[in-house]
């Protein structure tokens, strides 16, 4: 398999990036005028609108790119030899600018100010490691995928993940250091204050770093090639690639649905 070229992979990384930001901040919008004043209920809407849209954006641009839309986990996968350190460094400002573009967009879709800076304070010690916990447990759930050959499995279970997620860490799980970034950009129920971000982006880094030895301990004969099927695996035509077992009980792969 080839990569996509890089120009491609940028511009699925940034749009893919940016329906991330919408869905996480628009779905926290239209939660807060359909429930106001229920947090419960606006946190179960905002969690249950980011899985899905979270499955259906991997699955669009993820054939092209490989479906990050996180620096942490391009880093990481840098780290193990599937994507090259120069195209993780390219990939950033695309996820991050894609994140404030979908942010942004949020807002106008709900008829609010283009940009509204967040005045929402989520700095503690507890929010902090919550973080942590959150980035760790997204990385093991996408390398864990890859390296036992169900890379294909991923759009659902980073989904899944991080819809539940948003329940059982006290930081709702941005575990995300573009979509931290986009969301001090929308003053509403998903945003961050930008005093609170440093904190959540230094939390992620440690997570990804916990993460990344980790996944070594776990799986030490993870190889480049399974690195390369993070999230989805992809080649140069953008096709989503199919894993299979071969006669040996090996797995293969193959681009395209037709044999």
């Amino acid at each position: 398999m080839t990569a996509s070229p890089l120009w491609r992979r940028l511009i699925a990384e940034a749009l893919g990036s940016a329906f991330l930001a919408a869905v996480v901040v628009g779905s926290g919008i239209a939660a807060q005028h359909l429930s106001p004043g229920n947090l419960g209920l606006e946190l179960f809407e905002n969690a249950a609108a980011t899985a899905g849209g979270l499955f259906a954006i991997i699955l669009m641009f993820g054939p092209v790119s490989g479906g990050h839309f996180n620096p942490v986990v391009s880093f990481v996968d840098a780290g193990f030899g599937g994507l090259a350190w120069r195209d993780a460094l390219a990939y950033l400002p695309a996820q991050v600018g894609g994140c404030i573009v979908g942010a942004v967009a949020a807002n106008v879709m709900f008829a609010l100010p283009t940009v509204t800076i967040s005045m929402k304070r989520r700095a503690s010690g507890a929010h902090w490691f919550a973080e942590v916990v959150a980035t760790i447990g997204l990385l093991l759930v996408i390398f864990a995928l890859a390296r036992t050959g169900r890379a294909t499995h991923a759009p659902a279970a980073v989904g899944a993940y991080i819809g539940a997620a948003y329940f059982f860490t006290s930081s709702t799980s941005f575990a995300n250091p573009a979509i931290t970034v986009g969301r001090m950009f929308s003053n509403t129920f998903a945003g961050i204050a930008p005093a609170s971000a440093p904190g959540y982006i230094i939390a992620q880094v440690i997570g990804g770093a916990s993460a990344f030895v980790l996944i070594k301990t776990l799986y030490p004969s993870m190889t480049t090639a399974e690195a390369a099927e993070v999230v989805i695996p992809h080649d140069a035509e953008g096709q989503a690639v199919e894993l299979r077992a071969d006669g040996d009980g090996d797995l293969d792969a193959e681009a395209g649905i037709e044999r």
